[in-house]
């Protein structure tokens, strides 16, 4: 059992971080192996819209997202954190949720893992980040669990929040317990990603 946090962070060492290091105690508790991968500092590039990867499989853009794909596609459970600035998430979450449009091909598939979501902010934004995740999580056909939002200022301000730490605490160990339930998607139904109009009929 493997639960991978990414971190969209540009902060090494923010309040984001450490709620998704909480939630990997909690994974530990009950098991499973576990590993935070953090975007700060990293050369991870804006999806370009070329399409070609939803037929190759694969990502033409040489960049650090080529080390990431695997350890998604490794995990039983990824738990996505983004800060929020100006009113939604970072652009770092974005640019990694656009980068993952190659799990639209069989082979790079997404599905069937489960997914959570912690998300910081210092004032507006919060919810439009935790359903932005969360529908990403659904169109990806990953089994959504527990979401974290925590209102933060400076680094370490999470750590005061109490039940925001054991929530972090909690959502990892729920990860494992629902990954280790086995859910699987109908092979046969599809998840809609994309939205019907006269491109798609």
């Amino acid at each position: 059992m493997k639960i991978l946090a990414i971190s969209c962070s540009p902060r090494k060492e923010g309040n984001t971080v450490t709620l998704l290091a909480e939630a990997l105690k909690g994974a530990q508790q009950e098991g499973a192996g576990v590993e935070l991968y953090s975007v700060s500092g990293r050369n991870i590039q804006p999806c370009d819209g070329c399409g070609t990867c939803m037929e190759t499989g694969k990502c033409h853009i040489k960049d650090d997202m080529q080390e990431l794909y695997p350890k998604m596609l490794a995990a039983d459970g990824i738990i996505f954190g983004a800060p929020v600035y100006y009113y939604n998430m970072a652009a770092q979450a974005k640019t990694i949720m656009d980068r993952t449009m190659v799990t639209n091909h069989p082979d790079m598939s997404l599905a069937n893992r489960v997914g959570g979501v912690v998300a910081v902010a210092g004032s507006l934004g919060l919810v439009s980040a935790v359903k932005d995740l969360y529908f990403y999580i659904i169109t990806r056909r990953m089994l959504p669990a527990s979401y974290v939002a925590a209102y933060a200022g400076p680094e370490g301000d999470v750590k005061k929040l109490e039940k925001c730490m054991k929530a972090a605490h909690d959502l990892g160990r729920q990860m494992v317990r629902i990954a280790a339930q086995g859910f699987k998607y109908p092979d046969d139904i599809t998840v809609p990603s994309i939205a019907f109009g006269t491109h798609t009929k």
